[in-house]
């Protein structure tokens, strides 16, 4: 957990509040203080104790923790940081952005008493993938995930994993005069983790890509919202180096949905799908089988989900958990592909 204290400190700017010709002097300002807390919740240590349990995969443990350390962390690298008007265009009226690398730290600001609706981020810096877009105003300002770009041959796209963990806040503000106040302000994470965990089972293939799919592509700060696309792109899952037999594979991105919507088709014995893997398994003689992975419980922010199997003869992955739904394509072809709305 960390904390960023932020004092704000409101000066009279020279005009007294008693008998004196108040006409040309700005707006009052006061003294206040935020204090900032980042707010890790998660799953992660029980998600990775819980599904990595076995002497083998121990080290698939530790280094699927050191792969996701800059994600799933209590530190800040920087933060940005605006304060709107509540009326009117709604624009910003003062804007802070600091790169800190640190617990705690301290900020002093001079702003007029008025109400405001602060907006927090934190950890965009170093995100290619996720940049803030429209911040001038407090309904526009958002999260926004890269468009995807034609590769690997998909033609809807793929976006490469995110590369931070994003963390944000909001918090209406009223800054009253002659009274102290404290305000409290809590950054929660709004982007997540999907693992894929396999036991190759001795089988052979040249190449093996993994895709995640069925995520939102931005994330709205004001009203905290998720935007999802017609068609999901695809993002890919690094490889994890495990230091064993065992194959691991990670994306980072936005959360799934909590509720499949009403255009997608329940499947009997395991729901909805809410999200996916996709495996693409090159064998020795060229020809490619397609695995897809359909999981009903949604990837919430903040948490981490492990999904486990292993390779049959054909090069299929066959999950462990028998609530996720698999679908598999032998000789798969980019022309026989299948890209479902999630």
């Amino acid at each position: 957990m960390m904390g960023i204290l932020l004092s704000a400190c409101w000066l009279m700017a020279g005009c007294s509040t008693i008998d004196d010709d108040l006409s040309e002097c700005g707006p009052e300002e006061e003294d206040f203080e935020l204090n900032y807390e980042l707010k890790l919740v998660t799953n992660l240590t029980t998600e990775l104790e819980t599904q990595l349990r076995t002497l083998t995969e121990f080290k698939v443990k530790g280094a699927l923790e050191t792969h996701l350390e800059k994600i799933f962390t209590d530190k800040a690298h920087d933060v940005d940081l605006s304060f709107y008007d509540t009326e009117g265009t709604k624009e910003v009226l003062e804007h802070v952005t600091d790169v800190i690398d640190a617990n705690q730290t301290t900020y002093d600001l001079t702003l007029p008493m008025r109400q405001y609706l602060h907006l927090a981020v934190a950890n965009i810096a170093e995100n290619p993938v996720v940049g803030l877009t429209g911040e001038k105003y407090s309904y526009s300002s958002t999260l926004q995930q890269t468009a995807p770009t034609v590769s690997d041959g998909f033609p809807n796209g793929v976006v490469t994993s995110h590369t931070t963990g994003l963390f944000t806040a909001r918090q209406p503000m009223e800054v009253l005069g002659g009274v102290s106040q404290t305000f409290n302000v809590h950054l929660y994470m709004a982007n997540s983790a999907a693992s894929l965990v396999l036991d190759p089972k001795g089988q052979t293939f040249t190449d093996l890509k993994v895709y995640a799919t069925g995520f939102a592509e931005a994330f709205q700060i004001s009203d905290s919202t998720y935007v999802f696309p017609a068609t999901s792109p695809l993002i890919k899952a690094d490889k994890v180096e495990t230091g064993n037999d065992l194959l691991c594979f990670c994306s980072v991105n936005f959360p799934s949905r909590d509720a499949a919507p009403a255009s997608v088709k329940k499947r009997a014995e395991t729901g909805p799908s809410l999200w996916q893997f996709k495996v693409y398994l090159t064998k020795p003689d060229g020809k490619v089988t397609e695995t897809i992975l359909d999981i009903s419980e949604p990837l919430k922010a903040g948490d981490l989900r492990i999904i486990k199997g292993e390779l049959d003869d054909e090069g299929a992955v066959r999950p462990y958990n028998s609530t996720v739904g698999v679908s598999v394509t032998l000789d798969w072809n980019q022309g026989g592909s299948y890209e479902p709305v999630l």
